[in-house]
């Protein structure tokens, strides 16, 4: 590492420099703490009695190298300064202790070796390709009867988790935070170890076991990351050396919504903590991209358009998204973002910030809004629900049904849709389908796909037995197939960010809540027609250019989905001349979404 780019903000590799390495004989613990008056190291190797630190020549870096220390041994920095004296878990540990105990862990980096170069050489962003990314909280998908908290390690879940994202026909996973945290309830978005992956579930090389595994069944993996914000325990980064090192100094600015700290991000060395941070996880750990929190706050202050552009973190993000596709050319770097800042995926050299997609959580918002609404009052919302189309291609979107919306009482998905138990299946059928055939990458949160109507809970797991229950397994089968197809279809996944690929043949029909349309070009292009009323249209018009012959792939209403209509034995159609021009003539059950395949 180059000192100079340390203190400038130029670093990417501040953690071969900084936290706890080990070689063949000791240990070399670094930490930077400007303005700490003297700093003791204390750890298992020295009974934790402390031991004092080198003050590297006035640069505000503390080393020592223990010959007694190795791998696995617990450790903290007694920080002396601003008055106080706090023991400090590692700013750039490589691992820590289970909560609520807060010492850093001696990691060997290099134990675990990887087996996926045949991946890692042919992986893409995938413009062109699916993306169906199944979000999961590793703690609470299933839950291990013969752990205390209930949790299986990294390793152990491999085996099942892969099988399941195989059968289900999810080609990417994204974990919710598994950086280090105090906190259970903050799902890891209040990090104390950047550089720690969660004890909760086992070590570092346990990780690497599951992502490589994944890699080798062909699935890519997502990790949720957090440059906006950290966790205020006072044994973590909070005023580290007895001052706001790591955060602002100003509480107006320096404490988020979420009573956590924010990131002074026109700060050097901040910038290059979190940029090595995000470095760390790809290179060490090969993630497949990286989903950043938050991103509203970094390009205004404290989330607000009212109070302006946030310049400092707007450059900070440019420089490391731009520094990050040079290193990881094929990594992702995802955007949850709500704001209307333009340019947020285009390339840094276009003044853009420089992300691959961003969560497209104005149709997110829209959609589930219209799927609360009686029928009765669709119509006046018809143009509500295909606005997305309007602004699409001004970003690369993804289309994200999250854990944010499964949570703090906002009700599950399928339990948002309007009326009773069983009105409900059917129109969350339906919203599927539309979500599916609508351009964009997708992101479903665990649950979703099986029509679970308890909020997500981080200390239970997944209600699987619901299972057993003929509407939820029905609906388990329909969400399978629906990702099957989007995953076989080449149409729904290549050139979607072009507007030529996508064609409304249906968009004024409000008294009726019909949407058709289409994605692709003539042969092998689908159309989708949607019909979100409670009332049946026999041989509504579908308008076409010439005389195309279809077959029908899914229908939402079939009967082995929990529908009503039989599964037809033959399923082509072919468009008539009328007046003109060429009619498919298409019958739409109540709260159904029919999806066919042009044959010519």
């Amino acid at each position: 590492m180059n000192i100079r780019d340390f203190y400038i903000g130029k670093v990417f590799d501040a953690y071969d420099y900084f936290g706890a390495h080990p070689d063949k004989n000791g240990v070399w613990f670094r930490v930077y703490a400007p303005s700490a008056e003297k700093i003791s190291l204390i750890g298992e190797f020295n009974q934790w009695e402390g031991q004092w630190m080198e003050h590297c020549e006035n640069h505000g870096v503390y080393q020592l190298y223990v010959p007694d220390a190795k791998p696995g041994m617990l450790y903290k920095y007694k920080i002396y300064g601003g008055g106080r004296v706090t023991d400090h878990c590692d700013p750039y540990g490589f691992g820590m202790e289970l909560r609520p105990n807060s010492a850093s862990v001696v990691v060997d980096l290099s134990e675990y070796k990887f087996h996926d170069r045949v991946w890692m050489d042919r992986r893409q962003k995938t413009y062109e390709q699916p993306m169906n990314i199944y979000e999961m909280h590793a703690g609470s998908w299933h839950t291990n009867p013969e752990d205390p908290n209930g949790w299986y390690n990294y390793a152990e879940l491999a085996e099942p988790l892969i099988a399941y994202l195989k059968e289900n026909h999810y080609n990417y996973v994204e974990f919710l935070p598994l950086s280090e945290h105090p906190a259970d309830v903050s799902w890891g978005y209040q990090t104390t170890g950047y550089f720690s992956p969660t004890s909760r579930y086992g070590t570092a090389a346990q990780l690497k076991e599951l992502i490589d595994k994944c890699h080798q069944a062909d699935i890519g993996v997502i990790l949720d990351f957090v440059p906006v914000h950290f966790a205020m325990d006072d044994y973590g980064l909070a005023m580290f050396d007895g001052t706001p090192l790591y955060e602002y100094p100003n509480d107006a600015v320096g404490h988020s919504e979420w009573g956590t700290c924010n990131f002074m991000h026109s700060r050097g060395e901040v910038r290059s903590f979190l940029q090595s941070a995000a470095e760390y996880w790809l290179e060490e750990f090969h993630f497949d991209g990286i989903r950043m929190d938050a991103i509203s706050r970094i390009i205004y202050w404290q989330g607000d358009p009212n109070r302006g552009v946030n310049g400092n973190a707007v450059e900070f993000i440019r420089y490391m998204n731009q520094e990050l596709h040079r290193r990881h050319p094929t990594a992702l770097l995802i955007a949850e973002d709500s704001t209307n800042f333009l340019k947020v995926t285009a390339p840094v050299e276009y003044n853009g910030l420089g992300f691959d997609y961003k969560w497209d959580l104005g149709w997110m918002n829209d959609t589930l809004n219209y799927f609360k609404t009686p029928p009765s009052e669709r119509p006046s919302h018809y143009y509500k629900l295909s606005f997305s189309m309007d602004y699409f291609y001004n970003e690369l979107y993804l289309l994200p049904l999250s854990h944010d919306e499964v949570v703090h009482g906002k009700a599950t998905i399928i339990q948002k849709m309007w009326g009773d138990y069983e009105l409900k299946f059917p129109q969350c059928r339906a919203l599927f389908a539309y979500m599916y055939m609508h351009p964009g990458k997708k992101l479903n949160f665990m649950g979703n796909e099986i029509g679970q109507f308890r909020e997500w809970d981080e200390s239970r797991e997944q209600d699987w037995d619901i299972l057993t229950y003929p509407l939820h397994d029905a609906f388990h089968k329909y969400i399978r197939e629906l990702n099957r197809l989007y995953e076989t279809q080449e149409a729904l996944y290549s050139k979607e960010y072009h507007p030529q690929y996508f064609q409304w043949l249906e968009i004024h029909a409000p008294s009726k809540s019909v949407y058709i349309f289409q994605r692709g070009k003539e042969k092998g292009s689908i159309i989708a027609a949607f019909n979100f009323s409670d009332q049946t249209w026999e041989d509504h018009p579908c308008k076409l250019s010439w005389k195309a012959r279809v077959k029908e792939l899914l229908n939402s209403d079939w009967d082995i989905y929990g529908g009503q209509t039989p599964v037809p034995s033959k399923k082509t159609l072919t468009a008539s001349m009328s007046d003109e021009e060429y009619i498919l003539p298409v019958t739409l059950s109540p709260f159904s979404a029919r999806i066919f395949l042009v044959l010519s």
